[in-house]
């Protein structure tokens, strides 16, 4: 089982660098145990114009025999035989990308303290793999990789070269090339080879879920095979697949980032120079929010899908936000969350109030239970109108925070909007934009449900015709209310 990965370089950026993103030097031929054999990593050639890094697998076929858990694939018939007659010590498959996870490790997360810059940066790349299992053929292997920018080379390998007549087997020798980062590639593999070979050699529980979004961040949200590879992924456990979708579909909030809509907020006149500019409305909702949660007298805060940390930024200004919990389904988001609010800089007193943690709003989670006050800012336009309920019930039934404040778009004001064509929604991830009838009486409903009142408030220019550009429900408990009354 093998695996070529190389680059080419120059005076300047030697294609040797890739010993330092690999962690493994490419003077010494170095090897790691794995559950099932030994890894073995080695140069075939180092120089400033070109550098390969090899990565062979020796397996112990024993080693899989004694720690299979689910049997050898195929029918009931095969199996015993099948435990000892397989492919895998020499196709690519699950044994190669948990290899990769565990000797490239830090390659994976994109760290390299020796050449952090150079993580940073695409390179050439060219990746080889020799006999890849695919189910589903060649063009398979092409619809998976050519969405990521890879130019895909994957020859069908014979079943016996010398007779030809009895056409391909489901192997494929692969090439692929590329500009990308080296994190990235190999996290490409490290999802795509066991889909491809569509089984895994270990059992796939819950966790399987949080290590596919982590391999796939920035890249899987957005693919055309998105389905396909979580089911594969996934081993075609229903349950699993569909909590990985549903989290994927939330991944687009992050990136549906303010910017959008604030480049319609800050519509002026171009001719206008001495005209003031108006006060962005992505600041105006920040701006409503905080006054709302002082006013609730709020010490405790969760943002339910606090996506680039921008209102996480803003509490931490003000003392009287003791623990600010910011929640999103996008590691990617947080990361940057974290960049803007430099956590990794921040004092031990400033830090101890905040906390930044992944999660997915439609699921119940027990860390949101007992806060005083909860924020989704244009959080459930984003939600599939069906998954709705369970973002409800999560948030106004299971965290159940004293206070919920809920903004949206309304629909209504679209209108007012020059450069926003006629029809459409401010951000092409928008599920449904409410009108203010609309979002009153889910509001209401929701309320009556859960044993909150609710008010409403505008924020932005308030219409008289077609109302605010953002609407905003104020939630708060019955104990909530008698509490403020006393």
């Amino acid at each position: 089982m093998f695996l070529k990965i190389s680059t080419t370089g120059t005076h300047e950026r030697p294609a040797t660098d890739l010993g330092f993103l690999l962690h493994k030097h490419p003077d010494n031929a170095q090897a790691f145990t794995t559950s099932y054999g030994v890894a073995h990593v080695f140069y075939p050639e180092a120089s400033e114009q070109r550098c390969t890094a090899g990565l062979l697998l020796e397996i112990d076929p024993v080693a899989v025999v004694r720690r299979s858990r689910s049997g050898a694939r195929g029918g009931k018939g095969d199996a015993a035989l099948a435990h000892y007659v397989n492919d895998r010590p020499y196709a690519a498959s699950s044994l190669l990308a948990v290899a990769l996870s565990r000797v490239f490790s830090s390659a994976l997360r994109g760290v390299c303290k020796a050449r952090p810059e150079r993580a940073e940066q695409t390179l050439p790349l060219r990746i080889e793999v020799p006999v890849l299992p695919a189910r589903g053929g060649p063009e398979l292997v092409r619809r998976l990789f050519e969405p990521l920018g890879w130019a895909v080379t994957a020859e069908p390998v014979a079943l016996d070269e010398q007779f030809p007549e009895w056409g391909a087997s489901r192997y494929v020798r692969l090439a692929l090339d590329g500009e990308t980062r080296l994190a990235q590639a190999l996290r490409h593999l490290y999802v795509l080879l066991p889909v491809l070979d569509d089984a895994k050699h270990y059992w796939v529980s819950a966790d399987e879920v949080d290590k596919l979004l982590r391999a796939g961040d920035g890249w899987l949200a957005g693919h055309p095979e998105q389905t396909l590879i979580t089911s594969r992924y996934l081993a075609r456990r229903r349950s699993l697949t569909r909590e990985a979708l549903e989290r994927l579909e939330l991944v687009r909030l992050a990136d549906a980032d303010d910017s959008d809509v604030e480049e319609i907020d800050n519509a002026v006149d171009e001719n206008s120079d001495t005209e003031e500019r108006p006060v962005p409305l992505a600041v105006q909702r920040r701006e409503a929010i905080l006054t709302e949660l002082r006013d609730s007298g709020a010490e405790r805060v969760l943002d339910l899908g606090c996506g680039q940390g921008q209102l996480v930024h803003e509490m931490l200004k003000d003392a009287r936000f003791r623990q600010i919990v910011g929640v999103d389904v996008s590691v990617r988001a947080l990361t940057v969350a974290s960049r803007r609010l430099r956590l990794d800089r921040m004092g031990e007193r400033q830090a101890a109030r905040v906390r930044l943690t992944q999660g997915s709003l439609t699921y119940t989670d027990k860390r949101l239970a007992g806060y005083d006050a909860a924020v989704l800012s244009e959080v459930v336009e984003h939600v599939d109108p069906d998954r709705l309920p369970a973002l409800e019930y999560a948030v106004f039934g299971s965290a159940r925070p004293r206070t919920v404040l809920v903004t949206t778009p309304n629909v209504e004001y679209n209108v007012r909007w020059e450069s926003l064509p006629a029809g459409h929604v401010r951000h092409g991830d928008h599920r449904f934009e409410w009108t203010r009838d609309e979002f009153r009486a889910w509001a209401e409903r929701v309320a009556a449900r859960h044993g909150y009142g609710v008010r409403f408030a505008p924020i932005g220019p308030d219409d008289p015709e077609v109302g605010p550009p953002t609407q905003m429900a104020v939630f708060t408990t019955t104990e909530q209310k008698e509490a403020k009354a006393a």
